[in-house]
């Protein structure tokens, strides 16, 4: 009820006003409910004129104090939308803001890390002050302390803030002046305070551009950034983002939301339209974008005739941090800026008017053109694993800003993808031990770029008129997932032609699941779940012996079919699956039992099992029986797989396990004897009896190999259908195997998946397969399925508690091809 009350107290509602069951939930005390009021309102940092605070309320500097107050202690980004109020009524600034919110973490030895990501990027801006010159502050904080008498933390903080990059078509407002700062003033500073004073707030490209930035450092002048319902905003990888934590305060949230919605082909009022959000808070999000240098304003540039000759070599190094102009693209048409008249710029609370930045002989129809030439693109969906290995690796120098936008921003346009290719191109194939997984992703990830992105042969044009492939946008699935569900469907349908995930997706997370656009990838949540997997090997009667456990249970001992093995894979609810010895398994699964349900396979007899991947759909060729891999296209299960799952009408790859489950039985009974510790034909322990049988081993391989070639083709054939059985089968396009991916690539190709014809085939057999597992998952346990999603829609998946997968309500084993109900 409380997301209730805060509808109602955003859209003004007087208690009088209030529906009955509201008043009834605050207990018919509207007292109560004015508390509300004024907490709702300076968590969310609400101007008071114009809001319900203002009834409640009485003292409006008073409301300021408090918001402000708030805001310092929660550590949350300057209210620069109220700069207006805050810095001529307060007289505070956002340097003196953040200078005493340092002072306050300081005094109580906070870490670094307790600053929030925008909040952190906005002090590094202001004040200079990183994560490593935080830490040397800190030192010399203690260091005083221990041996002198303590200094200020303020002495230590600086006096005035850094030199900051100004964009020529910020406006410059005054701020609160008195006559001992115009004293300390220089005469041409005292003539351009008199200038804004007596005309009002000024394009800063109007202006002297040093003058401008003395008055700034001494705390005269304040920045607005004007942004009007048809700007269209560029975000380019993220440079100076502080990578820290998140707060989920109102504003950080839209912030986080408009970053993965934003592209340069959508103006500022769609953007509020596609995200259902007031547009003067998107305005305010995007205002603080091009502040932080986030962003760039599409077509802002000037002549240098409409500027002061002081902008001649500053006016390039205001688009933000090292932002290479190559990436922007070239604007024939691009949107002047003209400074409005000096009455047309403030209205009686001094606040700026969207009528201060005017299209320069341009109509509101003709700014359309901005927008001309915009057409539908693939998404490429991956999971935060993907940016970790491309963070973690240290692949390439300039490659890390690109993994900082990919996870802080949420999306990586096609904009930016020449230079994030050219990074790509400079990471070295081949890296030592677990790093070389970093590498695989790296050259993997741009492999796929390259397929999908304007390539004509996949079938899907970029207009009509031409036979250009589809740009490229890469999408961090978590990102989507924090927008809800209607506003999720908004943003891909109106973007995108087609889907496809990375592959496999992390199990921690919930995939995008979608119909429109046609998705290469999982069709609903639960195929990324355990429950697709006791499905598949229900429908195929293949897999290891596995066993579902629901949360609570308490192990004694394994259960025989599965005590058998030397190696388990244990997966635990939504986290992805590790593979450990049985020996010490008990204890580890009891610990899990009591906050998760798990997932327990078979994995190897006395080795880590080994596995296989087969790509699909499918190419079976006449001849391919002579190919050990292609003969695996006609392994039973495959063939099941394909005639259930309709598997050639989307791609990915299955993943097959052996077990050892072929390993002669005298081997067995000579392993077990081998092992024993009691003296026998002059083995007096087990790690000689294991020497031993590895020897035995190469021998029997040897044996096996001679047999080989007198047995016929048929008893080989059922030799490897047998030791090999049905592990996972996932959706989408594999990034940890170049061959694998290229496997993938051309099969798609081959098989003309995008062709329209065959996206309708995958959609209709998506939604079929979605159905028969949901209908499975309710068969099996006890509590309610919400099937509901798989029938109505375009967007299946959502971050909601409602949309959550299923959780097994009891015991569940998959032992010799049957599925069934276990009890201990």
């Amino acid at each position: 009820m409380n997301s209730d009350i805060d509808f109602h107290i955003r859209h003004n509602y007087p208690w009088l006003k209030l529906p009955t069951n509201i008043k009834q939930t605050l207990g018919n005390n509207e007292k109560e409910y004015n508390k509300r009021v004024s907490a709702f309102s300076i968590k969310n940092q609400l101007r008071y004129k114009g809001n319900l605070v203002r009834h409640v309320r009485k003292e409006e500097k008073k409301y300021y104090e408090s918001l402000l107050k708030y805001s310092q202690q929660h550590l949350m980004l300057y209210p620069y939308h109220l700069s207006d109020v805050i810095v001529k009524g307060l007289r505070t600034t956002p340097f003196a803001y953040y200078i005493q919110m340092m002072t306050d973490i300081m005094s109580h030895e906070k870490s670094y890390d307790s600053l929030p990501n925008f909040t952190a990027a906005d002090c590094l801006r202001l004040l200079g002050i990183g994560r490593n010159q935080y830490i040397d502050l800190m030192n010399q904080t203690r260091t005083s302390k221990k041996f002198f008498r303590r200094k200020p933390i303020k002495e230590l903080l600086p006096a005035h803030p850094v030199d900051i990059s100004v964009s020529h078509w910020w406006v410059v407002c005054a701020g609160y002046i008195t006559e001992e700062d115009i004293k300390l003033c220089n005469s041409t500073e005292k003539l351009l305070v008199d200038s804004i004073i007596d005309s009002g707030p000024q394009v800063a490209s109007s202006l002297d551009c040093q003058v401008i930035l003395g008055l700034y450092r001494k705390g005269l002048i304040y920045f607005e950034m004007p942004i009007v319902d048809s700007d269209y905003i560029i975000v380019p990888p993220l440079e100076g983002f502080v990578m820290n934590r998140v707060l989920g305060d109102y504003f950080e949230t839209l912030l986080y939301k408009v970053f993965v919605s934003v592209d340069e082909h959508t103006s500022v009022s769609e953007l509020a339209s596609v995200l259902q959000t007031d547009l003067q808070l998107v305005k305010n999000a995007i205002s603080m974008y091009c502040r932080l240098g986030f962003a760039v304003k599409k077509g802002s540039e000037t002549s240098n005739e409409e500027s002061d000759p002081s902008w001649n070599n500053v006016q390039f190094q205001s688009r933000g941090p090292s932002y290479s102009q190559d990436m922007l693209l070239d604007w024939s048409t691009s949107i002047e800026l003209k400074p409005s008249k000096p009455s047309d710029i403030t209205d009686g609370s001094g606040s700026i008017e969207c009528s201060l930045v005017e299209l320069n002989g341009i109509d509101q129809s003709e700014s359309g053109l901005m927008n001309v030439g915009h057409s539908k693109r693939i998404g490429f969906l991956f999971d935060s694993t993907l940016t970790a290995f491309l963070m973690m690796g240290n692949l390439s120098p300039g490659l890390k800003s690109h993994a900082v936008t990919m996870f802080e921003v949420g999306k990586l346009n096609d904009e930016s993808m020449d230079s994030f290719i050219t990074e790509l191109e400079k990471v070295s194939p081949t890296g030592e031990g677990e790093a070389q997984r970093y590498f695989d992703h790296a050259v993997t990830l741009k492999n796929t770029i390259k397929f999908l992105r304007h390539n004509s042969s996949l079938g899907l044009t970029a207009d009509a008129s031409t036979n250009e492939g589809c740009g490229l946008d890469l999408i961090r699935c978590e990102s989507l997932l924090g927008l809800d569900p209607a506003t999720c469907v908004r943003v891909l349908n109106k973007n995108y032609r087609l889907l496809v995930s990375m592959a496999p997706l992390s199990n921690e997370i919930q995939p995008i699941s979608s119909c429109t656009p046609q998705h290469f990838g999982p069709a609903i949540p639960e195929v990324n779940s355990i429950w697709f997997k006791l499905f598949i090997y229900h429908v195929t009667g293949s897999g290891p012996p596995s066993l579902l456990l629901v949360k609570g249970t308490r192990l004694f001992s394994l259960p025989g079919f599965i005590e058998d093995y030397e190696k388990v894979m244990i997966t635990t609810w939504g986290h992805d699956p590790v593979v450990v010895a049985t020996s010490n398994v008990l204890i580890t699964l009891n610990d899990a039992l009591t906050h998760s349900a798990v997932f327990v396979q078979a994995h190897g007899r006395r080795v880590e099992g080994e596995t296989m991947n087969i790509t699909f759909p499918l190419v079976i060729d006449s001849d391919s029986k002579s190919n050990f891999h292609d003969k695996s296209h006609h392994h039973p299960v495959i063939k099941k797989l394909q005639s259930e799952l309709e598997i050639q009408k989307n791609c990915g790859f299955i993943t097959l396990l052996n077990t050892n489950q072929g390993i002669p039985k005298h081997q067995e009974d000579k392993a077990s004897f081998l092992a024993s510790d009691d003296p026998k034909n002059g083995l007096t322990n087990s790690e000689s009896a294991q020497m031993l049988v590895k020897e035995l081993d190469s021998m029997e391989i040897m044996t096996v190999v001679r047999e080989t070639t007198l047995n016929s083709d048929s008893s080989d054939e059922i030799s490897w259908e047998k030791d090999w059985v049905l592990l996972d089968c996932c959706f989408g396009l594999p990034l940890f195997d170049s061959k694998i991916n290229t496997n993938v690539c051309q099969s798609v190709l081959r098989n003309n998946l995008c062709s329209q014809n065959s996206l309708e085939e995958l959609m209709k057999s998506s939604r079929n397969l979605s159905l028969r597992l949901l209908s499975f998952i309710k068969e099996n346990q006890d509590l309610p399925v919400q099937s509901e999603s798989a029938t109505k829609g375009s967007m299946i998946s959502n971050n909601s508690s409602n949309s959550m997968v299923a959780y097994p309500s009891h015991n569940l084993a998959f032992k010799d091809g049957q599925l069934h109900k276990w009890n201990k």
